[in-house]
């Protein structure tokens, strides 16, 4: 039930989207948060009750402040808040900046309760990451989906899924989704192709395994790419 709700938000607030501006590109800045806001009231007052999640999930916060202080790597990432139902999830997100509104060099990240978003927490040490790219400033609404494709469980392997990053750098905005066996490819080949059919992005996509899981030149020859027209 809650992976419905969940969903049905983001299809509502794309249909509006899409009919009012004619498509993503021409979404203002912070534009999908009355839309989303109003979907969930019609949606989550049935039964008054709270719909829980499959998983809990925890928002984390690497500062660029922080960062440039010269701490060693990992000490500057914090929890924000825990997650574990529907409401829970868009009342934190209503109340929080979209990745054009982060400041730069700053990482956002959701993961699964008790999974730290460190290549060296145990679950996401033999993993790695598929990547998208956006210019700056245009990743809000992919972000917003990728969160829901997640907590709403709508990937085929989502148990082998850690968690997701926006990474805010110069000129550009990327996200990742971490992934904990990389070795498995027909799984890693199934989240990639899953999340760009969520998204509807069109270009190739990479995946890059964890440094520690395989040596440097492994990772180089074995990183995959999917191009569209093998989807």
């Amino acid at each position: 039930m809650a992976t419905e709700v969940a969903m049905r938000v983001a299809d509502e607030e794309r249909r509006i989207s899409l009919s009012t501006h004619g498509g993503e590109d021409e979404l203002e800045e912070g534009e999908i948060i009355g839309y989303v806001s109003e979907s969930l009231k019609s949606l989550s007052i049935a039964n008054n009750q709270p719909h829980l999640l499959e998983h809990a999930w925890t928002f984390w916060f690497d500062s660029p402040s922080a960062k440039s202080k010269q701490v060693p790597w990992g000490s500057s990432i914090h929890p924000v808040h825990t997650f574990s139902t529907v409401e829970e999830f868009w009342g934190l997100y209503n109340n929080i900046h979209r990745p054009s509104k982060l400041a730069l060099r700053a990482d956002f990240y959701c993961f699964k309760q008790e999974i730290e978003p460190k290549w060296e927490d145990p679950i996401c040490d033999n993993g790695g990451k598929w990547t998208i790219s956006y210019p700056r400033g245009r990743a809000d609404t992919s972000w917003l989906y990728t969160l829901l494709a997640m907590i709403g469980e709508q990937f085929d392997h989502g148990d082998e899924i850690c968690g997701a990053v926006v990474n805010v750098r110069g000129g550009q905005d990327k996200i990742s989704i971490w992934t904990k066996n990389a070795a498995n490819k027909a799984t890693q080949l199934s989240i990639g192709r899953q999340w760009k059919e969520f998204l509807e992005y069109n270009d190739s996509i990479g995946f890059i395994f964890h440094v520690n899981t395989f040596s440097v030149e492994d990772c180089f020859d074995d990183c995959m790419l999917i191009d569209p027209s093998q989807t």
